[in-house]
């Protein structure tokens, strides 16, 4: 499969004029609006930097609209108005095979490749396997009660895989190969991307590592649906294990 079907040329419709521009100007809109959305949401419940990492799962769903208005509103906008749109220009469609074929990756990937991965990195570390789910468990010990899940699956399961494919795989990685990279150029680069704008360390190679396999995903089907169904499956992976351990 070439380039061309990773972010497939508007041969009926306007010329694709975005690319890595525009996903500069997601980035710093997304980095903006979170530490905004952070900022009204301490100032309307009174409280202060130091109890953000205590917001209920409510007002952290708040705050993740800030980052996500610029992972999905400068894609929407870049490709409506330079393009033709996320579906033509993104490859934004997903058909029922891509569920388990995306599903079966993103399982093993969390099951079993990643835990291979580690075990030499934590022990080097002298790290365990708590400190690799720290930010994952921290997110979901606020998920009480029913709704605390519910709102914790749309998000984590949902809301963001859909989202963070958009972007990395469809905005930033069809960029990369609009400029003529190669495939395993492009989706290294947009794996490194995606993993260090995560800000967690401990955590990075796994999501460079899961970010490839997402882009290649990506690539080989030619849409975004293999993708998204393997980060889907990559965090409610990790969501069932913690909130059911």
């Amino acid at each position: 499969m070439t380039e061309a079907s990773a972010a497939p040329p508007a041969t009926h419709g306007k010329t694709r004029r975005w690319g890595l521009g525009d996903v500069v100007v997601g980035l710093l809109v997304s980095v903006t609006g979170s530490q905004v959305a952070i900022v009204l949401i301490l100032l309307a419940t009174g409280r202060s930097v130091d109890e953000f990492d205590t917001m209920p799962l409510s007002l952290v769903a708040l705050a993740q609209c800030g980052l996500w208005f610029g992972l999905l509103g400068v894609p929407w906008l870049a490709t409506r108005t330079k393009g033709n749109g996320l579906v033509a220009d993104l490859g934004l469609r997903a058909r029922w095979a891509d569920l388990w074929r995306g599903g079966l990756v993103g399982a093993v990937l969390q099951l079993a490749v990643l835990p291979i991965l580690y075990a030499p990195l934590l022990d080097l570390l002298d790290k365990s396997s708590k400190d690799l789910e720290g930010p994952a468990r921290d997110l979901t010990d606020r998920a009480d009660g029913a709704l605390g899940v519910i709102l914790l699956v749309l998000i984590v399961g949902v809301a963001a895989p859909v989202i963070e494919e958009v972007f990395y795989r469809g905005l930033v990685q069809g960029a990369l190969l609009k400029r003529g990279l190669p495939p395993v150029t492009a989706i290294g680069l947009t794996s490194v991307v995606f993993g260090v704008t995560h800000l967690q360390l401990l955590q990075l190679p796994a999501l460079v590592f899961a970010g490839a396999a997402f882009g290649w995903l990506a690539h080989r089907f030619g849409r975004l649906g293999p993708a998204i169904a393997a980060h889907v499956a990559f965090n409610m992976v990790t969501v069932v294990a913690l909130l059911s351990g």
